[in-house]
């Protein structure tokens, strides 16, 4: 179980209920917003490796210098994982390949938008290019959840696809617990969320300590 924090309050809280993964993201700054990265800091400090702890680096425009400045300066602030958004249709390619260097001793993961037409056939070149992972999500936050986007069947050829390639994969995009029987039994490597743990289920509120728990029990 992933979840989305953006303070070292919502990270804390987290920690205490016992989630797999602490993302750290701005659900204001859009699907991968990133956050402050002097707060980044102080939540890397205060976790001080008793969780994974993710990172994203924003919606960026695929260029790959900018990719792989920002990549690499996430990862100089001590975050365990950081998340590189596959924004748009062009420049992938180049994006990816830039950032193999950093990929060969950090662990990166690749993100594919279900409502942005994914480009699947990326998978063996995020392989090949040494990331750590794969993850599907969804860049329109009000535009639906993963399944709105992509039948079962379509994820579970990217997991199976993913797995293969010796990639973890991750699901999220608006998902909650109606989902839960159905997406775990594709085995992704975990599920992410941030709405279905907020206050109205609003991905802009407060983290719910009771939703958190729910989810987390039903993951368990």
């Amino acid at each position: 179980m992933l979840a989305s924090v953006r303070s070292l309050k919502e990270a804390l809280l987290v920690l205490d209920a016992g989630v797999d993964m602490i993302d750290l993201k701005n659900p204001m700054g859009g699907a991968l917003g990133a956050l402050d990265q002097g707060l980044v800091k102080d939540i890397v400090h205060a976790i001080n490796h008793r969780n994974l702890v993710s990172a994203t680096i924003g919606d960026l425009p695929m260029q790959p210098k900018l990719i792989f400045d920002a990549t690499e300066s996430m990862l100089g602030l001590g975050v365990d994982i950081v998340k590189i958004g596959l924004f748009g249709q062009s420049s992938h390619v180049e994006c990816l390949t830039a950032l193999k260097p950093l990929a060969a001793n950090n662990k990166l993961i690749a993100v594919m938008f279900a409502d942005d037409l994914p480009n699947l056939d990326l998978l063996p070149l995020v392989a090949e290019m040494g990331f750590y992972g794969a993850m599907l999500d969804t860049a329109d936050k009000n535009g639906g959840d993963l399944l709105n986007h992509m039948n079962i069947n379509e994820l579970a050829k990217f997991i199976n696809w993913a797995t293969g390639l010796r990639l973890q994969t991750g699901l999220a995009g608006s998902i909650g617990e109606i989902h839960l029987n159905m997406l775990t039994t594709l085995k992704p490597t975990y599920l992410g969320f941030r709405g279905a743990l907020c206050e109205q289920s609003q991905r802009t509120l407060d983290l719910d300590i009771t939703k958190i728990n729910r989810i987390r029990s039903m993951l368990h």
